[in-house]
């Protein structure tokens, strides 16, 4: 099964979108209204709505940078956005129960949390076409995925069964799982491909794995609901979303200890780092709302309204993931 090659951004239609600042544009998903919310980052203002498909949560630029992909859930498809701007540049459809996506590192592989399916879907990416290589089933639910950064693995969280599932890419089948604890979301791998760090949503912990023995190597206590992940951009600090707790935990990698706490409300879920690594924008899940927080203040100094239930948070100009 191939579906639609990716349109190119010169030649799919477009609709009209706001002049932005200079600071440009972040694309907010608004999960529960099936919009994406466009901020102008030069003035925190929202300057403009999108229509996408029904639950976007999540999204991930094409391995060329030219196109945003928002994964919508339910309603089974991809909008495709102009990441400099937030303009619509086209759909992909037939894409099921797109919760969580990712492309592989050496741009081969396109992953696909199908959340609500049980199952993780990986497609064959030639730079413009996706075709389905696998369906893997995994029981259940799930969530958050990362590529290890050989493209030999895909880590995979299974939010209700509380497990960790590994991937072997080349053989399209798991090849270990690994209890963690309750609820487990987001997923990273650290930059040295040493430990597997997840966040442990049903408790309040970060729990860190060693792959080559699905063995445990600590639990990093930052705060209830611990839920997502984003680097500094350093290769060394990480941030955590604590999703109960309203914090977001900053971690040491090489020392795997808290060292920051910074208390924001909302539910804080998807984190965005500015790419001078100042300012972190935090989606508020409960709150209807992005919260931008200054690093060296340590605390939230703007608030921007958005739609219902913002979660995935994007914008160009940005830190290094990791």
């Amino acid at each position: 099964m191939a579906v639609p090659a990716i349109p190119s951004p010169a030649t799919a239609p477009i609709e009209a979108a706001p002049a932005m600042g200079a600071g440009g544009v972040a694309v907010v998903l608004n999960s529960r209204d099936a919009t994406v919310s466009l901020i102008d980052m030069a003035t925190f203002t929202e300057v403009g709505r999108v229509n996408v498909g029904k639950e976007p949560h999540h999204l991930y630029p094409t391995p060329d940078g030219r196109q945003l992909i928002v994964a919508n859930a339910i309603s089974n498809d991809l909008d495709l956005l102009d990441p400099a701007t937030g303009k619509p540049t086209g759909r992909v459809r037939n894409i099921d129960d797109p919760y969580q996506i990712s492309f592989s590192p050496d741009r081969k592989w396109f992953g696909v949390n199908a959340l609500r399916l049980d199952r993780v879907d990986l497609y064959h990416y030639d730079g413009a076409e996706m075709k389905l290589a696998k369906r893997v089933p995994l029981a259940k639910a799930p969530s958050h995925l990362w590529f290890s950064s050989d493209s030999r693995w895909l880590y995979v969280t299974l939010q209700e069964s509380d497990e960790v599932a590994a991937i072997d890419v080349e053989r399209q089948e798991v090849a270990w799982r690994m209890p963690v604890g309750r609820q487990p979301a987001g997923i990273i791998v650290t930059p040295d491909d040493k430990y597997l760090m997840v966040g442990v949503m049903g408790e309040d912990y970060v729990l860190v794995i060693d792959p080559a023995r699905q063995a445990e190597v600590a639990r990093i206590v930052t705060g209830k609901g611990a839920h997502n992940f984003r680097g500094l951009g350093d290769k060394r600090h990480v941030f955590v979303s604590n999703r109960v707790d309203n914090t977001i935990s900053k971690v040491d990698m090489t020392t795997l200890k808290v060292v920051d706490t910074i208390a924001v409300p909302g539910g804080p879920d998807c984190i965005e780092v500015t790419a001078d690594g100042k300012q972190l924008w935090v989606t508020s899940r409960w709150a209807k709302r992005i919260s931008i927080v200054d690093l060296d203040q340590r605390k939230v100094v703007r608030v921007v309204n958005v739609g219902r239930s913002p979660h995935g948070i994007f914008f160009q100009q940005r830190a290094p993931l990791l």
